[in-house]
Parts: structure tokens; C-alpha cells; sequence
């Protein structure tokens, strides 16, 4: 079970940023932190975001609510692109009996 989370001490002493910042992000309600044994953890699927915002607060200085507000910006630009594919499928599908 430990193999699918992170320490957060690991994590943040690896990347040299604050433990307080990866809290944050919890409280901010973008990500999730679990407690194994005595120790605060994230699951490594959450890995990408994590360093996603690393990126935007440590490098770009997108403070804590710039940084929901580009997440949400970002979801909504995947739903958008996860339309426009849905509508190239089904455009494609009746163009083919156009061509028929």
C-alpha cells in the first residue's frame, strides 16, 4: 500500500520546496493527502498535478488562488477539447454517407 503513495517530507526535501505548500494545496481542495502509519502521504497518481503547481507557484509565482483558478481554466479547456473530438467523430460519421 505504501508503494502507491509519497512521503510528503520525501517529496518535498527532493524538490526543495516548503511542506507547508503541499498542505496548502490540500486545504485549497486540489489535491488529497492520506495519513499511513504517522505519516502524511499523496497517492502518486496525483504526482503530475502536484508538480504542475509546483511549476505555476514556485517558478511562474501564481499565487494560491491563481493557481485554482488555472485548474480551472485547465479543466475546462480538456472538457472543450473532449467535445470538439466527440463532434470531429460524429461530423466524420455523416460525412461518410456523404460519400457514399
Amino acid at each position: 500500500m505504501l508503494n502507491d503513495f509519497i512521503l510528503i517530507k520525501d517529496y518535498c526535501e527532493r524538490c526543495n520546496i516548503e511542506p507547508d505548500f503541499i498542505l496548502m494545496l490540500e486545504e485549497d481542495g486540489l489535491i488529497d493527502i492520506t495519513v499511513v502509519g504517522e505519516s502524511r502521504c499523496f497517492p502518486v497518481a496525483q504526482l503530475p498535478e502536484i508538480e504542475r503547481y509546483v511549476h505555476l507557484y514556485y517558478d511562474l509565482s501564481i499565487n494560491r488562488e491563481g493557481i485554482g483558478a488555472v485548474k480551472h481554466l485547465l479543466s475546462q479547456i480538456d472538457d472543450l477539447q473532449e467535445e470538439v473530438r466527440r463532434l470531429q467523430n460524429e461530423l466524420r460519421f455523416y460525412r461518410s454517407f456523404e460519400e457514399e
